[in-house]
């Protein structure tokens, strides 16, 4: 019988959920001080505190996913030292 090697499914980026943040982010602060729309005048509170929670959020992930990436990067080219 011949086994068939399956594929892996394919990896997501890091950067993905930073993104998200940003995204979502985005759209509060937009929501929050930009809007003219008389129906979002109830939220504008809570719009601009989501919005100055996820925005410093998806800043800080980005740059820590970035940080973590190069050091696995790094951890790739350098061979390891075995102590005797």
């Amino acid at each position: 019988m011949s086994e068939k090697k399956r594929s892996s499914p394919p990896q997501i980026s890091p950067y993905v959920f930073p993104a998200l943040l940003a995204g979502f982010g985005l759209w509060c602060l937009y929501d929050g001080f930009f809007s003219t729309d008389p129906a979002m005048q109830e939220h504008l509170l809570f719009n601009r505190i989501a919005a100055a929670v996820l925005l410093p959020w998806a800043v800080f992930d980005f740059f820590r996913t970035r940080k973590r990436e190069q050091a696995e990067r790094m951890a790739e080219k350098q061979p390891e030292h075995s102590e005797e």
